[in-house]
């Protein structure tokens, strides 16, 4: 008989550790269940032994809120990357319309520069020192073709040899130099090329 007693205790015990679902249909009849409800119920998982109650369509909504939540995230994060990378393919394009005008100038006038005086900078293996002015390549193609122009209109500049950002150059003033097959050489910074 203690056994019997026993064994009913033990069954009453792994109820309710199972919990109890409550069970309202679309008719508002309420069923209570062990198995969990359907999804044409609202459901209500309530705890036997503690009494505590679970409302597991609420708990479902909230699951499907933060999952919409994370992938709003995931395409905010995306749009940044995508915008971000828009801004270096346009940076990457108008840098290399500069070097095309510029190749052209030398093209154009061999007897001024040597054919490789200005060497178009590859946006994607640029040198350390242009490195911290990546965001300025653009400006930086078109002022070595301005301060080449400078140079030879100086006078004593026959023939450009090279012209390239010096490592003078400061965020706030970028400084160039151009080296003249007559040994003359000439800095100048952004401010004097823009006047």
């Amino acid at each position: 008989m203690k056994n019997l007693i026993l064994l009913f205790t033990l069954c009453l015990s792994f109820d309710s550790w199972a919990g109890v679902y409550k069970c309202t249909g679309a008719d508002g009849r309420t069923d209570y269940q062990s198995s969990p409800c359907t999804e044409n119920h609202k459901a209500v998982q309530i705890n036997t032994r503690t009494g505590s109650k679970v409302d597991l369509n609420e708990l479902e909504n909230q699951q499907v809120q933060a999952t919409e939540q994370q992938k709003q995230i995931e395409a905010q994060k995306h749009a940044e990357e995508q915008a971000r990378l828009d801004v270096i393919a346009e940076r990457k394009q108008r840098a290399k319309a500069e070097s095309e005008l510029t190749l052209a100038l030398i093209k154009n006038n061999p007897m001024q520069f040597s054919a490789f005086a200005i060497p178009p900078y590859d946006p994607d293996n640029l040198p350390q020192t242009l490195k911290a002015y990546e965001a300025r390549l653009p400006e930086i193609e078109k002022f070595r073709r301005l301060a080449a122009q400078k140079a030879l209109a100086a006078g004593k500049c026959q023939r450009v040899e090279a012209d390239e950002l010096n490592a003078k150059s400061t965020k706030e003033q970028l400084v160039f130099l151009v080296n003249c097959s007559s040994g003359a050489a000439y800095y100048f910074n952004e401010t004097e090329l823009k006047e």
